[in-house]
Order: C-alpha cells, then sequence, then structure tokens
C-alpha cells in the first residue's frame, strides 16, 4: 500500500512539474512569439499610413503627434541601441491589455505624461521586461550617456540619458512626474523616462531611466536615421 501511495505521488509531482514548466515556457516564450508577431503587423500598418495619409490640419486631439496625424494605432517608434530590441511600437496607455501586445506605452495615469512635441515635459513610457515581447528586457545595458530616439512621421527626437534608479517602488509616481525627482533634475525640461519592472522575473520593484531631450532631425524622404542609429 504504501509503495503504490508513493508511486501515485511521484507520478503527481513529475505531472506537476511538467504543467510548471509548460507554464514557464508559455510566460516567457511563446507569448514572446506571440507578441512579436502581432506587432510587427502592427507597425508595419502605422508606417503604411505614414506613407499613405496627406498631411492633415493641426488638431489640438491629445492623441494626435506632428501635424495633427491621427495615431491612436501608434504614435510612433522607440529605438534604444543598448537595449538591442530594434524599433518598438509605441501606443497609449500602461495597462497589460495594451503591454501584453509588445508594445510600450506612455503613461495617462496616475501622472499624464507629455508627448515628445509639447514644449516641456516627460515622456514617460513602461513596457514589460519579461514575455510578451519582454521590450525592455535589457534596459539594465543603458548607461549615462546613451542615445534613446523616439520616431515618428516626420521627426526624429533623440535623447540622453542622464540618470537611471535600478530599484524603486512600483508606488513611486514621482520619478514620471513632469519634473522627475530622483534624476538629479529640478526646472522643467523635455525628458524622457523609461520604467519596468525588476528584478527580472519579478514585479516587485521598478528600474527606472531618464533621458533629456537633445535635439530633432526632420525625416528626409529616405527616413535616413539620426547619426545615433546608425
Amino acid at each position: 500500500m504504501l509503495a503504490t501511495f508513493l508511486s501515485l505521488l511521484g507520478e503527481l509531482l513529475i505531472t506537476a512539474g511538467l504543467v510548471v514548466a509548460l507554464f514557464v515556457v508559455y510566460s516567457l516564450w511563446w507569448t514572446d512569439v506571440l507578441a512579436d508577431r502581432q506587432v510587427s503587423a502592427r507597425s508595419e500598418e502605422v508606417r503604411r499610413h505614414w506613407q499613405s495619409a496627406p498631411a492633415p490640419a493641426p488638431t489640438p486631439l491629445a492623441t494626435a503627434g506632428p501635424g495633427g496625424l491621427d495615431t491612436q494605432d501608434g504614435i510612433g517608434f522607440l529605438h534604444v541601441p543598448a537595449i538591442r530590441n530594434g524599433e518598438v511600437l509605441v501606443k497609449r496607455g500602461t495597462a497589460p491589455g495594451v503591454l501584453n501586445d509588445g508594445v510600450a506605452g506612455y503613461y495617462t495615469d496616475p501622472v499624464k505624461a507629455a508627448l515628445p512635441w509639447e514644449a516641456s515635459g516627460n515622456f514617460a513610457l513602461a513596457a514589460h521586461r519579461d514575455g510578451h515581447g519582454a521590450k525592455f528586457h535589457n534596459i539594465d545595458r543603458v548607461k549615462n550617456g546613451d542615445a534613446v530616439v523616439f520616431e515618428t512621421r516626420d521627426t526624429w527626437y533623440v535623447y540622453k540619458v542622464f540618470a537611471e534608479l535600478r530599484q524603486t517602488s512600483k508606488y513611486n509616481v514621482d520619478v514620471i512626474a513632469p519634473v522627475p525627482k530622483e534624476s538629479g533634475r529640478t526646472v522643467p525640461g523635455r525628458y524622457i523616462t523609461l520604467t519596468t519592472c525588476t528584478p527580472v522575473y519579478t514585479s516587485k520593484f521598478r528600474y527606472v531611466v531618464w533621458g533629456e531631450l537633445v535635439r530633432t532631425e526632420p525625416v528626409d524622404a529616405k527616413r535616413t536615421p539620426p547619426a545615433e542609429l546608425r
């Protein structure tokens, strides 16, 4: 009887282990595959829209980009060479339903992010570090002086990283304030903030990187990227 019980217990433990292993594979690999596939299609749609849409009249809508382009499907693309993750489509919002699509999202709550073309403020973004595309997985490779570039239909926004916070509470909303606290900056400017979970494979804390706009460049007919991306 004992031998039968131990044999059954062993089989149950093996089954449970397989279930856990499959869940880990799904969470850390298959969700990446699905998210990358989905966001690739959406990125192509945004670029096709940029090529085909006529230049519209200016509009005060918060979802509009330079020139009033309706960008509800994506306002542009984030490029962070140090992370080595290619271009990242940026959309409105940071809820799981947005970020799970393999994009970066700009904050609308609890602090509203400024968009890059605004005169001042903080373009604060979030993305997953693991699973669902893991667009900020290598955020710890970003160092002071590194470039962060945001691409819209008609403008390249080039930022330079000036500070990082390797661990802070997930409730610390001051790091995405218009003048981000703990960044070292004390006056309004044109900032960008990248946020994600830390340590790796957990969501206990937040990792933060700050940059400041150093210049903009118009997009030419060939979409030649700025020097930082060449």
